[in-house]
Parts: structure tokens; sequence; C-alpha cells
């Protein structure tokens, strides 16, 4: 081949780069055309949309977890379980992929012969309390837990799962 056809090549690569950057220019110059670049400054916009206040505004109010405790539904915990019951056994010394969950609330952490816990599970016994911190997000309550289970993130979804375990 002769030098030529590359330089045919050649021309025709830049000519059509040079149309892409014409065509640029020219969609910036149209839809920005107060800076006449999409990289310049920023804009005001052209009008402002008024929204009034009705004063409807509702506060959340938090309510704490000692009542959604009490008033938690044993069979409503019982359903959500399920997530759990995937690795954890509701019977008395007979573990899962996880250790069994019969009388946790109030035994140490800890204390099963489950054999080695994956984690950073903190020293002391499983309070109500303690469940629905770990409930929350296993892996942010114990560090690099093997759990691959992301927790509840419902404050009553949490209770009624505790209120499930404490009746066991």
């Amino acid at each position: 081949m002769n030098t030529m056809f590359y330089t045919k090549i050649l021309g025709g690569v830049c000519g059509s780069l040079l149309i892409l950057l014409l065509v640029k220019w020219g969609a910036d110059t149209y839809y920005f055309p107060s800076t006449g670049s999409s990289y310049g400054e920023e804009v005001a916009a052209a009008y402002a949309i008024a929204v009034e206040d009705d004063g409807n505004t509702e506060e959340v109010v938090e309510v704490p977890f000692s009542e959604l405790l009490a008033a938690a539904d044993v069979n409503a915990g019982q359903r959500k379980f399920g997530k759990c019951a995937a690795c954890h056994t509701i019977e008395a010394g007979a573990n899962g992929i996880g250790p069994s969950l019969f009388e946790v609330v109030g035994r140490e952490i800890n204390s099963t012969d489950f054999g080695s816990y994956s984690g950073n599970l903190p020293a002391g016994t499983w309070t109500p309390e303690e469940l629905n911190a770990f409930l929350i997000n296993p892996k942010t309550y114990a560090p690099g837990t093997s759990m691959n289970f992301g927790g509840f993130s419902k404050d009553t979804d949490r209770a009624n799962v505790i209120a499930y375990l404490s009746s066991l």
C-alpha cells in the first residue's frame, strides 16, 4: 500500500474528531448559554418555586425500647425468627451453623458449647437491650463476625423477635 492510503485514513480520523469537537461546542453553547461551557461557573436558577409551610409537619416521637418490648407480639417474632432459623436452632444444646438460641435471653455472652465465635463479642449478658443492639446490625456490634445477616431495621421487628426468644 502506498502512503496516500494512510494519509486518507489519518485525514478521516482527524475530520471525525473535529466534527465531534464542533458538535460538543455547539451543544454546550445551546444548553449552557450564559457560560458557554458546561464546565464554567455555577448558573443561578431562572425562577424559584415558593412552598408554603402549612404547619402540619409531624414530629417523630422516639419510643423507648422497653415500651416496644412490653407491647411486642410473640407470634410476629416467631415469624420473623425465620430469618434466624437458617443458621440457629431453638433446641437446647443443638447447635446449627450458629449457636442454639434456646434461653439466650439472660445467658452469658460466649457461654455455650458452640465452639469458636467469630467476631469480637463483648463480655456480659444477653439482656434484651444487648440483643437489640446486636440485632440492629451484627457486623457493627461484633466486628469481624462471619454472620451474613444484615439485622432487623425496624424496632418493632427486633422487639418481637426478642419477645419470642424470651418466651422459649
